[in-house]
Protein backbone atom coordinates (compact mmCIF):
# COMPACT_ATOMS: atom_id res chain seq x y z
CA UNK A 1 0.00 0.00 0.00
CA UNK A 2 0.88 3.78 -0.27
CA UNK A 3 1.04 5.80 2.54
CA UNK A 4 -2.40 6.95 1.59
CA UNK A 5 -3.96 4.39 0.77
CA UNK A 6 -2.51 3.09 4.54
CA UNK A 7 -4.44 6.16 6.31
CA UNK A 8 -7.57 5.09 3.70
CA UNK A 9 -7.11 1.71 5.66
CA UNK A 10 -7.01 2.24 9.22
CA UNK A 11 -10.13 5.01 8.71
CA UNK A 12 -12.22 2.55 6.90
CA UNK A 13 -11.59 0.19 9.80
CA UNK A 14 -12.45 3.53 12.17
CA UNK A 15 -15.14 3.80 10.72
CA UNK A 16 -16.68 0.24 10.26
CA UNK A 17 -16.19 0.51 14.46
CA UNK A 18 -17.83 3.49 14.78
CA UNK A 19 -20.54 1.94 12.31
CA UNK A 20 -21.29 -1.06 14.65
CA UNK A 21 -20.81 0.86 18.03
CA UNK A 22 -23.19 3.66 17.14
CA UNK A 23 -26.49 2.27 17.83
CA UNK A 24 -25.51 0.23 21.11
CA UNK A 25 -27.31 0.24 24.36
CA UNK A 26 -25.48 0.59 27.51
CA UNK A 27 -25.94 -3.25 27.99
CA UNK A 28 -24.11 -3.84 24.46
CA UNK A 29 -21.34 -1.72 25.71
CA UNK A 30 -20.96 -3.60 28.19
CA UNK A 31 -20.60 -6.91 26.42
CA UNK A 32 -17.64 -9.22 27.12
CA UNK A 33 -15.35 -9.91 24.41
CA UNK A 34 -12.71 -12.69 23.91
CA UNK A 35 -10.11 -10.38 24.25
CA UNK A 36 -9.26 -11.03 27.84
CA UNK A 37 -10.96 -8.26 30.94
CA UNK A 38 -12.39 -6.66 28.23
CA UNK A 39 -15.86 -5.65 27.21
CA UNK A 40 -16.95 -3.58 23.83
CA UNK A 41 -16.29 -0.54 25.67
CA UNK A 42 -12.90 -1.18 26.67
CA UNK A 43 -11.81 -2.28 23.70
CA UNK A 44 -13.22 1.17 22.36
CA UNK A 45 -11.02 2.98 25.18
CA UNK A 46 -8.14 0.76 24.17
CA UNK A 47 -8.54 2.47 20.30
CA UNK A 48 -8.74 5.93 22.16
CA UNK A 49 -5.71 4.83 24.16
CA UNK A 50 -3.16 4.01 21.43
CA UNK A 51 -4.04 7.02 19.59
CA UNK A 52 -3.86 9.22 22.09
CA UNK A 53 -0.67 8.57 22.75
CA UNK A 54 0.62 8.54 19.04
CA UNK A 55 -0.98 11.94 19.53
CA UNK A 56 1.10 13.36 22.18
CA UNK A 57 -1.56 13.47 24.47
CA UNK A 58 -0.72 12.79 28.36
CA UNK A 59 -1.31 9.56 29.93
CA UNK A 60 -3.47 9.78 32.37
CA UNK A 61 -2.50 9.61 36.06
CA UNK A 62 -3.59 6.37 37.74
CA UNK A 63 -2.37 3.12 39.01
CA UNK A 64 -5.05 0.34 37.39
CA UNK A 65 -6.18 -2.63 39.54
CA UNK A 66 -3.67 -5.83 39.15
CA UNK A 67 -5.59 -8.52 36.43
CA UNK A 68 -4.36 -11.46 35.16
CA UNK A 69 -4.49 -10.95 31.66
CA UNK A 70 -1.91 -8.07 32.18
CA UNK A 71 1.22 -9.47 31.21
CA UNK A 72 3.99 -6.77 30.85
CA UNK A 73 4.48 -3.31 30.74
CA UNK A 74 2.68 -2.83 27.42
CA UNK A 75 0.09 -4.34 29.09
CA UNK A 76 -0.21 -2.32 31.88
CA UNK A 77 -0.19 1.09 29.83
CA UNK A 78 -3.41 -0.58 27.90
CA UNK A 79 -4.99 -0.49 31.04
CA UNK A 80 -4.51 2.96 32.30
CA UNK A 81 -6.09 4.19 29.34
CA UNK A 82 -8.60 1.60 29.63
CA UNK A 83 -9.41 1.97 33.50
CA UNK A 84 -9.10 5.70 33.23
CA UNK A 85 -12.57 5.92 30.68
CA UNK A 86 -14.73 3.70 32.13
CA UNK A 87 -15.67 6.57 34.30
CA UNK A 88 -17.56 7.06 30.87
CA UNK A 89 -20.77 5.91 29.32
CA UNK A 90 -20.86 3.62 26.01
CA UNK A 91 -21.89 6.85 24.47
CA UNK A 92 -19.55 9.03 25.50
CA UNK A 93 -16.15 6.70 25.24
CA UNK A 94 -17.65 6.79 21.40
CA UNK A 95 -17.32 10.46 21.16
CA UNK A 96 -13.98 10.93 22.53
CA UNK A 97 -13.10 7.72 19.94
CA UNK A 98 -14.42 9.83 17.22
CA UNK A 99 -12.69 12.96 18.56
CA UNK A 100 -9.14 11.45 18.89
CA UNK A 101 -9.30 9.12 15.79
CA UNK A 102 -10.63 12.18 13.67
CA UNK A 103 -7.54 14.24 15.01
CA UNK A 104 -5.29 11.61 14.34
CA UNK A 105 -6.41 10.71 10.30
CA UNK A 106 -6.78 14.45 9.93
CA UNK A 107 -2.79 14.17 10.56
CA UNK A 108 -1.80 11.34 9.13
CA UNK A 109 -3.67 12.93 5.92
CA UNK A 110 -1.85 16.56 6.29
CA UNK A 111 1.99 14.45 6.11
CA UNK A 112 4.22 14.06 3.11
CA UNK A 113 6.75 11.71 2.21
CA UNK A 114 8.95 13.13 4.71
CA UNK A 115 6.43 13.07 7.14
CA UNK A 116 5.78 9.75 7.28
CA UNK A 117 9.43 8.63 7.42
CA UNK A 118 9.39 10.94 10.78
CA UNK A 119 10.31 9.00 13.42
CA UNK A 120 7.59 7.20 15.41
CA UNK A 121 6.86 3.97 18.53
CA UNK A 122 6.01 0.61 17.11
CA UNK A 123 5.20 -2.60 19.02
CA UNK A 124 8.48 -4.09 18.04
CA UNK A 125 10.46 -1.07 18.97
CA UNK A 126 11.64 2.32 16.95
CA UNK A 127 10.24 2.83 13.62
CA UNK A 128 8.75 5.47 11.03
CA UNK A 129 4.94 6.50 10.78
CA UNK A 130 4.52 4.08 7.83
CA UNK A 131 6.29 1.62 9.68
CA UNK A 132 3.51 2.39 12.80
CA UNK A 133 0.60 2.20 10.29
CA UNK A 134 -0.12 -1.66 9.58
CA UNK A 135 0.14 -2.63 13.01
CA UNK A 136 -2.45 0.13 13.90
CA UNK A 137 -4.53 -1.17 11.04
CA UNK A 138 -4.18 -4.63 12.08
CA UNK A 139 -4.99 -4.16 15.80
CA UNK A 140 -7.48 -1.99 15.25
CA UNK A 141 -9.18 -4.53 12.91
CA UNK A 142 -8.63 -7.61 15.06
CA UNK A 143 -10.63 -5.40 18.03
CA UNK A 144 -13.13 -4.69 15.41
CA UNK A 145 -13.43 -8.69 14.91
CA UNK A 146 -14.04 -8.30 19.24
CA UNK A 147 -16.34 -6.05 19.18
CA UNK A 148 -18.45 -7.84 16.38
CA UNK A 149 -18.16 -11.06 17.76
CA UNK A 150 -19.88 -9.95 21.46
CA UNK A 151 -22.59 -8.14 19.40
CA UNK A 152 -23.36 -11.19 17.05
CA UNK A 153 -22.74 -8.89 13.92
CA UNK A 154 -20.48 -10.08 11.98
CA UNK A 155 -18.68 -8.53 9.29
CA UNK A 156 -16.04 -6.28 7.44
CA UNK A 157 -13.83 -9.60 6.46
CA UNK A 158 -13.11 -8.38 3.57
CA UNK A 159 -11.79 -5.12 2.13
CA UNK A 160 -8.38 -3.46 2.29
CA UNK A 161 -7.84 -3.36 6.18
CA UNK A 162 -9.35 -6.76 6.35
CA UNK A 163 -6.90 -7.83 3.50
CA UNK A 164 -3.85 -6.72 5.41
CA UNK A 165 -4.79 -7.98 8.76
CA UNK A 166 -5.45 -11.45 7.44
CA UNK A 167 -1.96 -11.59 5.42
CA UNK A 168 -0.55 -10.97 8.64
CA UNK A 169 -2.16 -13.72 10.57
CA UNK A 170 -0.95 -15.74 7.17
CA UNK A 171 2.45 -14.17 6.86
CA UNK A 172 3.16 -15.32 10.82
CA UNK A 173 2.30 -19.04 10.08
CA UNK A 174 5.60 -20.30 8.85
CA UNK A 175 6.99 -18.89 12.33
CA UNK A 176 4.38 -20.68 14.00
CA UNK A 177 5.18 -23.64 11.98
CA UNK A 178 9.16 -24.50 12.02
CA UNK A 179 9.71 -22.11 15.45
CA UNK A 180 7.14 -23.56 17.76
CA UNK A 181 5.86 -26.74 16.67
CA UNK A 182 9.20 -27.42 14.44
CA UNK A 183 8.68 -30.78 13.16
CA UNK A 184 11.06 -32.27 10.89
CA UNK A 185 12.04 -31.29 7.34
CA UNK A 186 10.11 -31.93 4.63
CA UNK A 187 6.69 -31.40 6.51
CA UNK A 188 4.11 -29.58 4.70
CA UNK A 189 1.04 -28.12 6.47
CA UNK A 190 -2.33 -27.27 4.57
CA UNK A 191 -4.79 -24.35 5.80
CA UNK A 192 -7.97 -24.99 3.79
CA UNK A 193 -10.33 -21.88 4.71
CA UNK A 194 -13.63 -21.06 3.45
CA UNK A 195 -16.15 -18.73 4.86
CA UNK A 196 -16.39 -15.19 4.58
CA UNK A 197 -13.03 -14.37 2.98
CA UNK A 198 -12.56 -17.07 1.05
CA UNK A 199 -12.05 -19.78 -0.32
CA UNK A 200 -8.41 -19.81 0.38
CA UNK A 201 -5.26 -22.46 0.05
CA UNK A 202 -2.19 -21.68 2.80
CA UNK A 203 0.68 -24.32 2.43
CA UNK A 204 3.70 -24.28 3.99
CA UNK A 205 6.74 -26.60 3.88
CA UNK A 206 9.49 -27.15 6.80
CA UNK A 207 13.05 -26.94 5.45
CA UNK A 208 16.38 -26.78 7.08
CA UNK A 209 14.14 -25.79 10.33
CA UNK A 210 11.90 -23.24 8.67
CA UNK A 211 8.82 -22.87 7.49
CA UNK A 212 8.16 -21.28 4.38
CA UNK A 213 5.20 -20.20 2.26
CA UNK A 214 4.50 -22.24 -0.84
CA UNK A 215 3.16 -21.27 -4.19
CA UNK A 216 1.65 -24.37 -5.13
CA UNK A 217 -0.20 -26.20 -2.50
CA UNK A 218 1.90 -30.29 -1.97
CA UNK A 219 -0.90 -32.78 -3.44
CA UNK A 220 -0.60 -35.01 -0.55
CA UNK A 221 0.49 -32.90 2.33
CA UNK A 222 1.17 -33.89 5.96
CA UNK A 223 -1.53 -32.26 7.13
CA UNK A 224 -4.64 -30.65 6.01
CA UNK A 225 -6.16 -27.75 8.76
CA UNK A 226 -9.75 -27.09 7.67
CA UNK A 227 -11.19 -24.27 9.07
CA UNK A 228 -13.32 -20.82 8.15
CA UNK A 229 -10.86 -17.95 7.61
CA UNK A 230 -12.58 -16.20 10.85
CA UNK A 231 -11.77 -18.91 13.10
CA UNK A 232 -8.09 -19.09 11.12
CA UNK A 233 -7.61 -15.37 12.48
CA UNK A 234 -8.80 -16.03 15.98
CA UNK A 235 -6.58 -18.69 16.81
CA UNK A 236 -3.83 -16.73 15.33
CA UNK A 237 -5.05 -14.02 17.72
CA UNK A 238 -5.66 -16.10 20.37
CA UNK A 239 -8.86 -15.54 20.97
CA UNK A 240 -10.01 -19.32 20.59
CA UNK A 241 -8.21 -22.07 22.00
CA UNK A 242 -7.24 -24.89 19.67
CA UNK A 243 -8.71 -27.53 21.56
CA UNK A 244 -11.53 -26.52 21.45
CA UNK A 245 -12.11 -25.21 18.24
CA UNK A 246 -11.02 -29.05 17.20
CA UNK A 247 -13.50 -30.08 19.82
CA UNK A 248 -16.25 -28.52 18.67
CA UNK A 249 -15.60 -28.77 14.52
CA UNK A 250 -15.13 -25.24 13.90
CA UNK A 251 -11.77 -26.92 12.88
CA UNK A 252 -11.25 -30.63 11.57
CA UNK A 253 -8.04 -32.23 10.20
CA UNK A 254 -6.96 -35.28 7.85
CA UNK A 255 -3.23 -36.42 7.52
CA UNK A 256 -1.32 -36.52 10.59
CA UNK A 257 -3.64 -35.86 13.13
CA UNK A 258 -1.33 -35.65 16.19
CA UNK A 259 0.65 -32.66 13.88
CA UNK A 260 -2.40 -30.89 13.19
CA UNK A 261 -3.71 -30.74 16.91
CA UNK A 262 0.07 -29.26 17.48
CA UNK A 263 0.12 -26.85 14.88
CA UNK A 264 -3.51 -25.81 15.88
CA UNK A 265 -2.90 -25.50 19.31
CA UNK A 266 -0.02 -23.23 18.54
CA UNK A 267 -0.97 -20.95 16.53
CA UNK A 268 -1.48 -18.46 18.38
CA UNK A 269 1.43 -15.93 17.58
CA UNK A 270 0.55 -12.69 19.39
CA UNK A 271 0.85 -14.10 22.91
Amino acid sequence: MTDQELVDALAEVWSSIDGVCAPLSQAEWDAVTECPGWTVQDTVAHVIGIEAMSLGLPTPELDPPDAPHVKNDVGRMNEIWVESLRTLDGAGVLDRYRDVTGQRLAGLRALDTAGFGGESWTPVGPGTVRDLLPFRIFDSWVHEQDIRRALGTPGHLTGPAADASIERVVGAMPYVIGKQVKPPDGTSVVFDLGGAGGPRIVAIHVEGGRGKMLDIPPSSPTVKIATTLEVFTRLGCGRVDGTAALADGSVTLSGDDTLGRTVVEHMNFMF
